[in-house]
């Protein structure tokens, strides 16, 4: 099944320009990097690593009251609008078993593969959705920063953070025998080394006018790239994912290129998981989110019933 869509869903709280006033006034430092567009709007300079990060506190603490977020230098700096557009995806993976009613609460548990040291979806999964997490991380340093951001908003009962000490492993050493999870996701690595991620940020400094590639760019390795690129990436991850076909309801990643997508779907197809690809769109970026469940409809419907609808 393939759901379509010409923008951010329907539920994203960032359908329109931002109001830079409201957000100004949340975090006052935003101020200082607010200015003209030259189209008589106001914006901030999106090369700029101080302005996106500022935004991102703002964004977080204005719309989600999430009021302490940051992130150490050199890591991936995520777009707010498009993470959590994932997450309404996956909310209504859940509704269409559930009476069309998305469940909401701790009953809910999601498992965020890599959450890097921006942990911005366990953050906004609780905040949207109220939903329990647990983040796993590869990066030491990764860790130490995520776990940073649970303590200072007080969330230990609403995230678990869980560092992976295998890099050949993505839900092993991670699910244990007794867990139960109704969604995960995954951004994976997107490029193929470290040169082809190198040219990646050059082009889109080249697109907003600038030619320093270390501005708004980074990102640690394991972050932009990996062998073989994101799809070698989700083919491991679909691999690993059948000695979980109990434990998990809907299993998802991020695709980014299109072309990876029909590999993907053949190999799922041979597994015999049901499958669903979702395409977003955030301006003129366009991403589609792959999601898949070795559970039969039956079953998925039973998950429900014992997980959600306990009276």
């Amino acid at each position: 099944m393939n759901i379509s869509s010409k923008g951010l869903h329907s539920r994203n709280k960032h359908q329109q320009a931002y109001d830079f006033t409201a957000l100004c006034a949340a975090v006052p430092a935003l101020t200082a990097f607010v200015r003209d567009n030259g189209y008589g709007l106001l914006s901030i300079d999106f090369a700029n690593p101080d302005a996106v990060k500022t935004l991102n506190q703002a964004l977080l603490k204005q719309q989600y009251s999430i009021e302490h977020w940051q992130l150490p230098d050199g890591f991936l700096c995520p777009a707010v609008p498009g993470r959590v557009d994932y997450l309404h995806y996956l909310a209504d993976l859940l509704a269409v078993l559930n009476k069309n009613k998305i469940p909401t609460g701790a009953k809910v548990q999601l498992l965020d593969t890599g959450c890097g040291a921006n942990l911005i979806y366990p953050l906004l999964a609780q905040a949207e959705y109220g939903w329990k997490v647990t983040a796993s991380e590869l990066d030491p340093q990764a860790v130490n920063a995520a776990q940073q951001l649970i303590e200072q908003n007080q969330l230990q009962q609403k995230i678990t953070l869980k560092q992976q000490h295998n890099s050949d492993h993505i839900f092993q050493g991670i699910i244990q025998p007794n867990d139960l999870f109704d969604l995960t996701l995954c951004n994976p690595p997107f490029h193929t080394s470290a040169e082809q991620a190198l040219a990646g940020s050059e082009r889109k400094a080249k697109n907003l006018g600038h030619h320093n590639t270390t501005l708004n760019f980074a990102g640690r390795c394991h972050e932009l790239w990996c062998d073989g690129g994101e799809a070698a990436f989700i083919r491991r991850m679909i691999d690993e994912s059948q000695s979980y076909a109990q434990q998990v309801l809907w299993f998802s990643s991020l695709v980014s290129k299109q072309e990876n997508v029909p590999a993907l779907q053949q190999q799922l197809k041979k597994l015999g998981a049901q499958q669903q690809l979702i395409a977003m769109q955030q301006g003129n970026k366009q991403s589609r989110i792959l999601a898949w469940s070795f559970m039969p409809e039956k079953q998925q419907l039973l998950w429900a019933q014992f997980r959600w609808q306990k009276k």
